[in-house]
């Protein structure tokens, strides 16, 4: 029996392309996308070159739909975190940031930074990237904090600048592979938000608790 074609256009469009986009991220997770070409992907996921300019457009146009597939896997692994965490808010984003740091998300990882210099180079096919590349991370981290008992007032703030400090410490360890020294400086700026930030810790440490 022949097995059909990735993405064979029988197939309802949505379906085909969720299938594609998923045998890409795979890809690139195993192999990185530094040499990669269309028609190479399509031979590795059995399709063609033909059907993923159909549903991306372009080679562009799928690495963005690929760091966009990520980002929000990544997203729905720190809600249900959020979900089954029992500790404190720096316990939830120690661990997370220990998933972040794992070498095996480095290729993906890589892959997000270089579009998004493209994007902000306003390479054609990446604009997409820059829509959701800020908006629904502030607007998790945002609730969150609400939930952990930050001002309202202030929790943007600080979603800001912890999305800043966890993205600059990921392109820090890409570049360095210092893990040692990315993870002190992670728990030194978790110890000024448990000191400054979380208005519970901080009631815990003045009552001498």
């Amino acid at each position: 029996m022949i097995r059909p074609e990735c993405g064979d256009v029988t197939q309802e469009p949505g379906q085909a392309r969720e299938r594609l986009l998923a045998a890409a991220v795979d890809y690139v997770a195993e192999h990185g996308s530094a040499d990669m070409t269309l028609r190479g992907l399509a031979a590795a996921i059995n399709t063609s070159h033909r059907m993923l300019i159909y549903h991306f457009g372009s080679k562009e146009g799928l690495l963005v739909e690929v760091v966009g597939a990520v980002e929000e896997r990544q997203r729905a692994a720190l809600a249900e975190l959020a979900t089954t965490n029992a500790g404190t808010l720096a316990d939830l984003t120690r661990e997370f940031s220990r998933r972040l740091a794992d070498p095996a998300l480095w290729p993906n990882e890589r892959l997000f930074f270089e579009m998004y210099g493209q994007a902000l180079q306003g390479r054609p096919g990446t604009a997409a990237l820059l829509e959701n590349a800020i908006e629904p991370w502030l607007a998790q981290a945002d609730e969150m904090l609400r939930q952990h008992g930050f001002d309202p007032a202030a929790a943007r703030a600080h979603a800001r600048l912890s999305l800043a400090v966890s993205r600059g410490l990921l392109l820090d360890l890409l570049t360095t592979h210092d893990m040692a020294g990315v993870e002190e400086a992670m728990e030194y700026f978790i110890s000024l938000w448990e000191q400054r930030a979380d208005p519970r810790t901080s009631a815990r440490s003045g009552s001498g608790s």
